[in-house]
């Protein structure tokens, strides 16, 4: 039954493109772009992000976050994309498919972030836009999931400008910049996706 298969293209022929933006896999060669969008991003991007390991920004830590996707996306259980201004080749931030779930659900969790100098621009939503019908299509799930701070007015515009519908509240969900933090959940359902 077509509902419960498992993508019929490879991870590596995931590579949507539209709006002038590039979404891939990242490389080894992406290092030192996303080390220095990372780095100059850093205090943008605390309030809304996990706290990062000590070594996250080095080649080593690079190496092995590259190593940990390369499993996940082989299981099928994620999928991580960095986005690129196809005109400059400049880096935007990225985006990642987690948390993938088959069978009778097939669905999975994005997350993203977009380095300072290129936030509140539309670039995350014009790399939601292109992502989505890969998403749907080569991915085959049925419904994507979101959840964002409830004080993140952008990440709010952003989901809500690609479809999604807020869904609820999860009390102290995710753990952000140290503390257990309160999210809206989103969700966008393939029949409810206009790409």
């Amino acid at each position: 039954m077509a509902l419960f298969r498992l993508p019929a293209s490879g991870p590596a022929a995931l590579v949507p493109r539209g709006h002038g933006l590039l979404l891939r896999a990242p490389q080894m060669a992406d290092f030192p772009q996303w080390a220095q969008l990372r780095e100059q991003s850093r205090t943008y991007l605390t309030p809304w992000e996990p706290i990062w390991p000590s070594d996250d920004l080095t080649r080593a830590g690079f190496r092995r976050r590259l190593r940990r996707y390369a499993e996940d996306i082989a299981a099928d259980r994620s999928y991580p994309f960095i986005i690129f201004r196809e005109r400059d080749g400049a880096m935007i931030g990225g985006i990642t498919l987690a948390n993938v779930r088959r069978g009778i659900v097939q669905a999975g969790t994005i997350g993203y972030w977009v380095g300072e100098p290129h936030a509140c621009r539309g670039y995350m939503t014009a790399a939601l836009r292109v992502l989505l019908p890969t998403l749907f299509g080569e991915l085959n799930l049925h419904r994507i999931e979101a959840a964002c701070i409830p004080s993140n007015t952008p990440s709010i515009r952003v989901l809500e400008k690609c479809g999604f519908t807020r869904e609820g509240l999860a009390r102290r969900y995710l753990c952000i910049n140290g503390i257990w933090q309160d999210h809206l959940l989103f969700g966008l359902l393939h029949e409810d996706f206009r790409g």
